[in-house]
């Protein structure tokens, strides 16, 4: 694993690359919101990846790289991630086939700049149709959802006070056991993993 700082608009973001020998495609993974990169459902995905024959990259927005809790507005965070992803298509991550995903925040960002960043597959750990206890439609982040126009997977807790998304045509969803942590059963996180990322990185070869 190296570390690499990459320049955005916003502040320096911090990468952890886990390269492959003869990847066959690129996992870009954000934290959540108050999290970093070393959470248990980022680090089962990562390892599963690998494991496929997948290069990972970890990446940390600037706000955490700052040292802050509170994150960025959705704007540079966005903005942010699109720099990092640039710049990883243009070095490490060259000619590979992207998937990018992220949980909760992570998740909602990499929905967000899915076309821009060209990703081929999204993968989406917790991520959280609407705050807890809030369920007014006009406040719902299921349209960030709907509008991914590639293949998506959602791994979502069953007890998620967040929600639980419904499936789509190009979206599954897959509940584990318990809550907006994915931390209670790691290894369906895992399992849900291992059997979507072969449909979809050959798919994107």
């Amino acid at each position: 694993m190296t570390v690499v700082d990459v320049h955005t608009p916003h502040g320096p973001a911090k990468v952890q690359m886990h390269r492959v020998d003869g990847p066959t495609a690129a996992l870009v993974l954000g934290h959540g919101a108050a999290g970093g990169v070393a959470s248990k459902d980022l680090v089962a995905a990562a390892d599963v990846a690998r494991a496929q024959g997948i290069s990972v990259a970890l990446v940390e927005q600037p706000y955490r790289v700052e040292g802050r809790r509170t994150p960025a507005p959705a704007g540079q965070l966005d903005t942010a991630w699109t720099a990092v992803v640039e710049h990883l298509r243009a070095g490490d991550l060259a000619d590979l086939p992207l998937i990018a995903g992220g949980r909760s925040l992570g998740a909602r960002v990499a929905c967000r700049t899915a076309e821009a960043t060209g990703a081929v597959a999204v993968l989406c750990l917790a991520f959280p149709v609407h705050a807890p206890g809030q369920h007014d439609p006009a406040k719902s982040r299921l349209p960030e959802l709907d509008a991914v126009k590639v293949p998506t997977l959602v791994v979502q807790g069953e007890s998620d006070p967040f929600g639980m998304p419904p499936p789509g045509p190009r979206r599954e969803v897959v509940p584990v056991p318990g809550d907006h942590g994915l931390k209670k059963d790691v290894e369906a996180v895992s399992a849900a993993l291992r059997e979507w990322l072969p449909r979809v990185v050959p798919q994107a070869a």
